[in-house]
């Protein structure tokens, strides 16, 4: 007889959820995973994925995080030149240093919906989407629907104070306003730390204009949640970068 320990790991594993991430690019990327505050850590945070192929990760059915795909990794120091976290493969723990694109989720959120978006509120990286496989929907605009950001010519058009660079001068990701100057404004927080105080349009500059008009389903600053947050019920997610 299952003690009662085994027995609940086991219905965990059977009734979670099941993400499919892809490298739909050309060239191979490091994955990024982390989990929200007292989660478990998917595959220890992280592993190389070549281009083409396609991983399949389990989590619980209560999970939720963040992935986002690492690119210019080495193998020997295993450092990345984007979304680096720490110089390891397995992130376990730690984020991908900015600017990267996220992917978000939280599984049964509020009123038992599965909630997510594509994020560059810490800046463009790579393209990505997140993609329910089936599932329960309400049938409204963002429910159970395609969320992706697919612009490559975000990077060739990122504004100047915005471009990060390698060391052979090569724009590599497009950073966000509140990574590249850091203020209060930029980054709202502080007297700026609420929907109300904080809207792009009054900004010295509107740069999350600049990602909304690429990748229009997208959050491109903190309080841009009126048309970028999905829902849905589903059992499988697909990510895909690339």
């Amino acid at each position: 007889m299952l003690s009662k320990t085994v027995f609940l790991a086991l219905l965990a594993i059977c009734s979670g959820v099941e993400f499919q991430i892809q490298n739909t690019g050309n060239f191979d990327i490091w994955v990024g995973i982390l989990a929200n505050s007292g989660l478990p850590q998917l595959r220890n945070g992280g592993f190389d994925l070549p281009a083409g192929q396609k991983v399949s990760v389990q989590a619980p059915e209560n999970w939720g995080g963040h992935f986002w795909g690492r690119t210019g990794c080495n193998p020997g120091t295993k450092h990345c030149d984007t979304g680096d976290c720490g110089n390891k493969l397995e992130c376990n723990g730690a984020g991908g240093a900015p600017p990267v694109t996220l992917v978000e989720i939280t599984l049964k959120g509020a009123g038992g919906k599965d909630y997510y978006d594509v994020s560059l509120v810490d800046g463009f990286n790579i393209v990505a989407s997140i993609e329910p496989i089936g599932g329960q929907g309400d049938g409204s605009q963002y429910s159970c629907k395609k969320d992706a950001c697919s612009n490559h010519d975000i990077i060739n058009q990122c504004p100047d104070p915005l471009k990060l660079k390698n060391g052979q001068g090569t724009v590599i990701a497009c950073k966000s306003a509140c990574n590249a100057f850091n203020t209060d404004q930029y980054c709202c927080r502080g007297a700026y730390g609420t929907p109300d105080k904080c809207k792009s349009s009054t900004w010295p500059v509107n740069y999350p204009k600049f990602f909304k008009d690429r990748c229009p389903d997208a959050y491109s600053y903190a309080y841009d949640d009126h048309k970028s947050l999905f829902t849905c019920k589903a059992e499988t997610y697909l990510i895909t970068f690339g």
